[in-house]
Formats: C-alpha cells, structure tokens, sequence
C-alpha cells in the first residue's frame, strides 16, 4: 500500500506542474469581433431581400414607396362596431394593442391578444383601388364631354385613343364571344368598366413610388367572384335556369349525371381561380424581378454593377407596361369566352341584322 501523504504530495506536484506549462493563448473579444462584424454584415445584406419584397405587400397606412405619408381609419366588428381615425386612437381606447410579429406590427386585443374578428379597415391596396376608379371617372367624363360638345366631329387626340380602346373592347372583345348581340351590348358597360380598372390599376403599380392593387390575391380573387356572379347569373337569365342545370351534363346522357355534375362544377370553380392566380402571379412576376435587381445592387455594395442593372431593369420595366395591358386584356376576353360559353348557342334575331 503506498501511504496516503505520498499520494497528496504527488497530485500537488503534478498540480503545480499543469499550473506551469504556458496555456494557448485565448482569443480575445478582438479577435472574434471581426467575424462577428462579417456575420452581422452577412445577415443584414440576406435581410435587403425580404425589407424590398416587404413593399409588395399591403399596408394599414398609406405608404408611397418606403414613406409613411398618413394613418388610415381602422374599422373592426368585434362585439360591437369600432371605428377609430388612426391607431393611436385604436390602442388608446385600451380595447387594442399594438403588436410585432415576425417584424411586421399588427393590431390585437388587449383582452387576449387575438386579431379583432372581423377587419374592414382601409388599407393602403383599397386606396389605390379608388384612385383608379377616380382616375377611370375622370377619364370617361373628359372624353364624354369633349364628344358631347362636338358630337359630329372626328375624335382626336385623348379622345380619340379612349374611343379607339372602347370600340375595341366592343368589337373585338365582347360582341365575338357572346352569340347574343342584345346581351352583349347589355353586358358592356360591365366588360369596359372591367378593362378599364384592371388597365388603371396595372399602370399606377408603374409609379415609382405606387403599388399594385392587382398585385393583392384578395383584389384579383374578388373581381373574379364578380366575374363568376356575371357568368352565371346571365346564364340564368339568357337561357333559362332548367337550361342552366341541364349544361351541368355536359351533354351526357341523365345516367351519367353522378359523374358529370361534380366535374361541371370543378369546371365552374376553377375558372374564376384562373382568372385570379393568372392576374396576380403576372402583376406580382415583374415587381418582383425589379426589386430583386435593386436587391443586388445594394448586396454586393458595388457600383460597377450598376449600369447592367440599370438597363435590365429598363427592360423588364418597358415589359411590364406591355403586360399592363395584356393582362387587362385577357382577364376581360377570358369573362366574355365564359359568359358565351354559358349561355351556348343562342338565337338572336338581331344578329341577322350585325354588320
């Protein structure tokens, strides 16, 4: 047995020898505050990306680009009618809070900190959807009066170019694709007011600065409901209701209605869901792509890829003015096939007498 005091007296040695050997030298703060600042840098470049595509989305404000020009009112149905001015008077009334989640700020209840139940506060999509329907009326009336003052006289200039896109709109977008000339010229004004907001909501996204109703899944899918509602309903009125239900057949025979009714009816919905993916998905491509450019020049920080950039965007830019009115165009063609497919082949007199 080796007796205990020799066993403490070599640990302590072994002890006091591990004390002397020189210890790696431990990287100070400096030297990981390098790579910190690389990090940090490298994560903030990552974020440019997501702050730019955060403009597509919809705001509770009204925003002109990165600027915040003015609060909106904020309307809430939850146990009774809210409405307030502006959020400071939401939260103030201690019935809500401000929130942030995932860096976006919301507004909940205090109570249990939930979404009020229903929202119809305005947002910053709904107010460049009045513009362009202020736009649109101040439109039409300049080009109603001009040809109100001087019926017999050759349209020129901008009236000249609202007529052109009018009879267009009549001569080779309804009047083709609807077999029932009275219903086609009933259903016009709809089809020009369809074209028109679409195109101005299209070309206002162009503005620096704007933003693309058409670019919010929830303004594209409800001009599609209305789509879907003028369809069929005129359907019903042209041909009749029993005629209605008897095209859900598809032309098959009564035995084989447990098969192609619920097709019919899959046809009927994703008709108005490719009117809705189609106008979005095209509006939202080009913003994207444009943004994505301006992403880049500002994550490598470089200067020298500025002019490439530059022109690519102006091209891409020159494009999506081309797709402004492609899409207005193919969203209100796309109704008028739907609405003739519908109604099917219809016997109208006043057809004999078309020119």
């Amino acid at each position: 047995m080796i007796p205990n005091e020799l066993i403490e007296k070599d640990v302590i040695a072994k002890a006091d020898g591990y004390q002397n050997i020189e210890k790696p030298e431990q990287p100070t703060d400096q030297t990981h505050t390098p790579n910190h600042e690389n990090h940090s840098a490298d994560g903030d470049r990552s974020e440019i990306f997501m702050q730019l595509l955060g403009k597509l989305t919809d705001h509770d404000a009204f925003y002109f680009g990165a600027y915040k020009v003015c609060d909106l009112p904020k309307i809430y149905i939850d146990e009774g009618f809210d409405f307030y001015w502006n959020t400071e008077q939401a939260v103030a009334s201690g019935k809500y809070l401000v929130e942030e989640h995932h860096g976006h700020k919301q507004i909940v209840k205090s109570s249990n900190g939930m979404k009020p139940e229903i929202d119809l506060s305005i947002t910053n999509f709904v107010l460049f959807q009045w513009f362009a329907i202020i736009i649109g009326a101040f439109i039409f009336k300049a080009a109603f009066s001009k040809y109100k003052k001087n019926p017999d006289k050759a349209p020129k200039g901008f009236q000249n170019a609202i007529e052109s896109l009018i009879l267009y709109v009549r001569d080779e977008v309804v009047r083709p694709n609807i077999p029932s000339r009275k219903t086609a010229d009933g259903l016009l004004p709809y089809f020009l007011s369809l074209f028109f907001f679409i195109l101005i909501m299209n070309l206002t996204g162009l503005i620096p600065g704007a933003h693309t109703a058409t670019g919010a899944i929830p303004v594209t899918a409800s001009l599609a409901i209305t789509a879907f509602l003028v369809i069929n309903i005129t359907a019903m009125r042209v041909s009749g209701v029993g005629a209605w239900f008897h095209h859900l057949l598809g032309g098959a025979p009564w035995w084989l209605a447990f098969i192609m009714i619920p097709i019919e009816i899959i046809g009927l919905l994703v008709k108005p869901f490719a009117l809705t993916i189609r106008l979005f998905a095209n509006m939202t491509a080009g913003h994207v792509i444009l943004l994505s450019l301006l992403g880049v020049l500002f994550f490598f920080n470089s200067v020298a890829l500025s002019p490439a950039i530059t022109a690519f965007s102006l091209f891409i830019y020159a494009l999506e003015l081309l797709v402004a009115f492609i899409q207005a165009y193919l969203f209100t063609i796309l109704t008028a096939i739907f609405v003739g497919l519908a109604i099917g082949h219809h016997d109208d007199h006043e057809q004999a007498h078309a020119h």
